[in-house]
């Protein structure tokens, strides 16, 4: 079983990046999300903590500056989460 998992941040043009909560954003038809859950419940909080740590260190590593989502794919069964895309709001 897939889910897609949010992580939100906000980044600033000195290089800080802090993330701020998440969503599960699985429910969707026709690639439109029809509801977002949050908090997300899916991944164990430890998994959930290296989600959040990679997409401050995304943030970091390209220079974002803005608020934003990281996107990721998460594999229930073997507790694994994959990187989809970082998108401005």
């Amino acid at each position: 079983k897939s889910r897609h998992l949010e992580v939100q941040l906000l980044a600033d043009e000195y290089g800080d990046a802090v993330a701020l909560n998440g969503r599960d954003c699985s429910v969707q038809r026709r690639h439109q999300k029809i509801i977002e859950e949050g908090p997300p419940v899916a991944a164990r909080p430890d998994v959930w903590t290296q989600m959040e740590k990679a997409a401050v260190s995304l943030a970091k590593a390209v220079g974002y500056a803005n608020a934003g989502t990281v996107e990721y794919l998460y594999s229930e069964p073997d507790a694994k989460f994959y990187f989809l895309e970082l998108n401005p709001r």
